[in-house]
């Protein structure tokens, strides 16, 4: 491999704040944000919208997308009209 062309691969703290969840793995994100470990080392903390915490698929709890009915709302704004 060449030189200082790659990456750096470290460990990394992933939080999905919404669900109060947190993991470690390692990867070449990059962060100036830090957080102090469960084995007291501090690592760079990426914030994450979704995780396996919070996503319906891993969690079971299903979201209703369409609540307000807008695919009939559409659906009855564009249909043809017939003469």
């Amino acid at each position: 491999m060449k030189k200082n062309i790659h990456p750096g691969y470290q460990p990394v703290v992933f939080r999905d704040r919404g669900s109060d969840f947190a993991f470690l793995t390692r990867s070449t994100v990059e962060s100036d944000q830090t957080v102090e470990w469960t084995d007291g080392n501090t690592y760079p903390v990426v914030d994450v919208d979704v995780s396996s915490a919070s996503h319906p698929f891993y969690t079971g709890k299903s979201r209703v997308m369409d609540s307000t009915g807008a695919v009939e709302k559409f659906n009855r704004r564009y249909a043809r009209k017939t003469a």
